[in-house]
């Protein structure tokens, strides 16, 4: 079964976070060329507000490239740095652990993050339980997960 994207704020920005993690962009002109090629249009202050709004950061890769950390930044990066106990993965599942309390947050940080990699999340009370797309992918979400919520409690103890 395909999934069909409505023409919304989420479906766009979800679109935006799936091409940053899969190509390097040089500029929003770029940017809103890939997004027609997937039958999104965009206006370029509208693109530049989903960019700021999801927490797009731009940094200079090989070549002047943009890259950016969009998947990970603003509010998933700052809760799962206060909130992932644990992380483990089999196959395409994830299991995070929280603090008591702790997991519908997290959940929902990672739903609003737009991670093309994650399909969907189920949350206890400190549990959450990730799905992600490719059959094998729990194993890769589990580190990233970890890797950033460790860069971020890095960051924030240096502050």
């Amino acid at each position: 079964m395909t999934a069909v994207n409505p023409a919304t704020k989420a479906a766009r920005q979800e679109q935006i976070a799936g091409i940053l993690t899969q190509a390097q962009v040089r500029s929003q002109e770029e940017l809103a060329a890939l997004l027609a090629g997937r039958g999104v249009r965009v206006a370029q202050a509208t693109l530049s507000r989903d960019l700021e709004e999801m927490g797009a950061v731009r940094l200079r890769g090989p070549g002047g490239a943009v890259e950016s950390e969009t998947a990970f930044s603003g509010p998933l990066a700052r809760v799962a740095a206060e909130l992932l106990v644990s992380a483990e993965a089999s196959a395409n599942l994830v299991v995070l652990r929280t603090p008591a309390g702790g997991a519908q947050l997290l959940a929902s940080a990672l739903d609003h993050a737009g991670w093309p990699a994650i399909l969907g999340t189920v949350a206890g009370d400190d549990t959450v339980l990730v799905i992600t797309r490719d059959p094998a992918g729990g194993a890769d979400a589990a580190a990233a997960l970890l890797r950033q919520a460790e860069r971020k409690a890095a960051e924030e103890r240096r502050a």
